[in-house]
């Protein structure tokens, strides 16, 4: 059953008893046998001509599990091992409408991050390192709309405040995967951030590590990027290249 299901998933058009039989080793009798439970189950639909797709059911089921995956509850061990990691605060930020919503942390007494540390505390997009992975994902056109619709307030004297430093930044945000906040929401705090996507590619949170200004580290980007890529994946979520 599951190597008629892996194969049906392969090809986005009916495929005939022969060919199914083939690639999955086999035999005809067995195959149609096994297709034909599958049918009364739902889990494939026979077309007239004799050949079999994916059916509703399945469609059904990943709804199911989709509705039951927590963003949160998937996020917060990969977060506390981050944390553990760097000893430092990790974040997980939502967008809502112009600006980043915190609905999670981990902290330690170590650390003196105060605004994006605490849960449901919101900044605006162009000013956090969340908040740049989904101006990346708006595209240039909407960024442009972005400015205008907010004109880019800023909270700090190193605050983004201009539309060309803004598509100066995100162009860095594109070209390298992660995104940074250097003092422009509260002065004497730093983050970096990292996209996690859904099982259909969206982007739908950010994962960023705050650390005070002079514990500031660079080289931890590629353990926040690994660590957002592995919630990713627990979200169900595949690179293109692997698809």
């Amino acid at each position: 059953m599951m190597k008629l299901l892996d194969v049906l998933a392969l090809h986005p058009d009916p495929v005939p008893l022969k060919h199914l039989a083939a690639e999955t080793g086999l035999h005809p009798s067995t195959a149609h046998r096994i297709l034909g439970a599958m049918t009364g189950s739902g889990f494939v639909e026979r077309s007239d001509a004799g050949a079999y797709r994916l059916g509703i059911r399945l469609l059904e089921l990943g709804s199911l599990v989709k509705s039951r995956i927590s963003l949160r509850e998937t996020a917060m061990a990969a977060m506390l091992r981050l944390h553990a990691t760097t000893g430092e605060s990790v974040n997980l930020g939502i967008r809502a409408g112009d600006e980043i919503v915190y609905v999670e942390r981990t902290s330690s007494g170590r650390s003196s991050v105060r605004v994006v540390h605490i849960v449901g505390a919101r900044a605006p997009l162009h000013t956090t390192a969340t908040g740049k992975l989904f101006l990346v994902e708006d595209g240039p056109q909407k960024v442009k709309e972005y400015a205008r619709r907010t004109s880019l307030p800023g909270t700090t004297p190193t605050s983004i405040t201009t539309l060309s430093a803004l598509e100066k930044d995100l162009d860095k945000v594109r070209r390298h995967g992660v995104a940074y906040d250097m003092d422009e929401v509260e002065n004497g705090v730093r983050c970096i951030a990292a996209g996690i996507r859904d099982d259909s590619g969206e982007l739908v949170a950010g994962l960023s590590l705050s650390t005070p200004s002079e514990r500031f580290n660079p080289d931890w980007a590629p353990l926040i990027r690994q660590t957002a890529d592995e919630i990713s994946s627990a979200l169900g979520y595949l690179p293109p290249g692997s698809r």
